[in-house]
């Protein structure tokens, strides 16, 4: 039979609404040949239990029930050591580690099981549960991934998102880290305002930012960290995509440029390349001979993998494309290892299409990429090729990311109209006349005559 004390130690969390108990009791059904019996140890939060061995035993005759510790009686001379006083002690210590992991907890975490603090009280799971240190381990992470699941170009932003991070905790809450229990819709609203106006970022800049911190209270949430996910009440600020293209007067134009340079010319032809097929900068530096096949008709389709989505590209080549491959075989440009091209850097081509564009009074700010968006837009949406073929040749994972290019569509055509408005304003006039229009129905007293009905009929 089991011997308890009443409840020791009861604590309201005013927040939580959460009772927390400790009791300390005699196990009698498992009593050693000595006839100490173990003392257990009991936690209770909001109604749900789990014991703890302590490691100590007394016999059941120096047992208090009641107030759950040793009876202490006086020392005798013969006595060596004070046995009750020692196992109190060890209870005492026990109730305020207990007690100290209870409101750690709280405090971190925002709620508490008892199993948890048993688990606490045993060295598990007392590891620090910080946002930032979490955060920190996510970005090891993903710099150990690179070239294996992700881009160098893909792992900078969760390095430069912790610092901005970082920077925000300094500079709105003077501290260097914050418990994953503080962390709530609140928060992450304040920091989407400080990336936003504070730093001036762009909405897209700022969805860059939040995405590594949502991905780190993911996995708290999946470690049982937090109970809840304070994003699922987020509501981010909705990013109008910005799609620049080029204009048939401005391919036009750009397409008629030679320089002295052969490495602007060079360029300059990959830049209608992609413009004619879509391709991505990245794509085009990795386009191999073996992507270039012949079909049945005789025309030339390019067939890749997309490196960024992994889904199927399949590109019917246009006469201008098929021009320029000509142009560079057999030449410096060419690629090696049965690669197509041999490009420079990205940021020597958009140095270059920059200059390259003001030489072609193109006054729009020129970069590679802008290319891909001149072939969605203009070479094929504007010239009527359904958004379903568009999106198969564009390699998009939905057809929803195609369809921003018929808005943008839509935009162009208004800036088209526009353009013709100034173009035509003062070339057509309506025919003047000084007849009066009545309106239907209405009684014209000073000339009957001219009366008309409902139908615009004379009467």
């Amino acid at each position: 039979m089991q011997q308890m004390q009443h409840i020791q130690h009861t604590h309201q969390d005013k927040n939580n609404r959460s009772t927390f108990s400790i009791l300390f009791y005699l196990n009698t059904s498992k009593t050693k040949k000595s006839g100490k019996c173990p003392i257990v140890g009991r936690i209770s939060i909001d109604g749900k239990n789990t014991a703890f061995s302590t490691g100590l035993d007394i016999l059941p005759e120096c047992w208090d029930t009641k107030d759950g510790l040793a009876i202490l009686k006086p020392m005798k001379k013969t006595d060596t050591t004070n046995e009750p006083a020692y196992i109190n002690r060890q209870i005492d210590e026990l109730k305020t580690t207990l007690a100290d992991h209870y409101k750690h907890m709280v405090e971190e975490n925002g709620y508490v099981t008892a199993e948890a603090l048993k688990n606490a009280l045993k060295g598990i799971g007392t590891k620090n549960t910080s946002l930032m240190q979490e955060y920190g381990e996510l970005v090891e992470e993903k710099r150990k991934s690179v070239g294996v699941k992700i881009t160098e170009s893909t792992y900078v932003v969760y390095p430069n998102a912790y610092k901005h991070l970082k920077k925000f905790l300094v500079e709105k809450y003077s501290i260097e880290d914050i418990p994953f229990g503080q962390v709530n819709i609140a928060f992450i609203e304040a920091y989407a305002y400080y990336l936003r106006i504070d730093l001036k970022m762009t909405p897209r800049t700022v969805k860059a930012n939040m995405i590594p911190l949502r991905t780190t209270i993911k996995r708290a949430f999946n470690k049982g960290l937090i109970r809840q996910d304070p994003f699922f009440d987020f509501i981010p600020e909705r990013i109008i995509p910005k799609r620049p293209w080029l204009t048939n007067d401005e391919i036009q134009r750009l397409m008629q440029i030679q320089t002295k340079h052969d490495t602007w010319n060079f360029t300059l032809d990959m830049f209608i390349f992609c413009a004619f097929t879509g391709i991505t900068g990245i794509d085009l530096r990795n386009l191999k001979h073996s992507n270039i096949q012949q079909q049945e008709d005789g025309s030339l389709w390019v067939t890749l993998n997309r490196q960024k989505t992994g889904t199927a590209s399949y590109i019917p080549l246009l006469d201008i494309p098929i021009q320029i491959l000509n142009k560079y075989q057999n030449t410096e440009f060419a690629g090696t290892d049965g690669k197509v091209f041999q490009l420079q850097t990205h940021v020597n081509m958009n140095w270059q299409l920059k200059r390259l564009a003001k030489a072609a009074k193109i006054d729009k700010r020129l970069t590679f990429h802008m290319s891909r968006f001149t072939f969605a837009t203009t070479v094929c949406l504007t010239q009527g090729v359904p958004i379903e073929s568009l999106s198969q040749m564009m390699g998009h994972l939905s057809i929803k990311t195609t369809q921003i290019y018929a808005e943008v569509t839509r935009t162009k055509i208004n800036e088209d109209m526009t353009n013709l408005a100034e173009h035509i304003g003062g070339k057509y006039t309506l025919a003047e006349t000084d007849k009066k229009i009545y309106k239907p129905g209405r009684r014209n007293r000073r000339y009957p005559e001219k009366e008309i009905n409902s139908n615009n009929q004379p009467i």
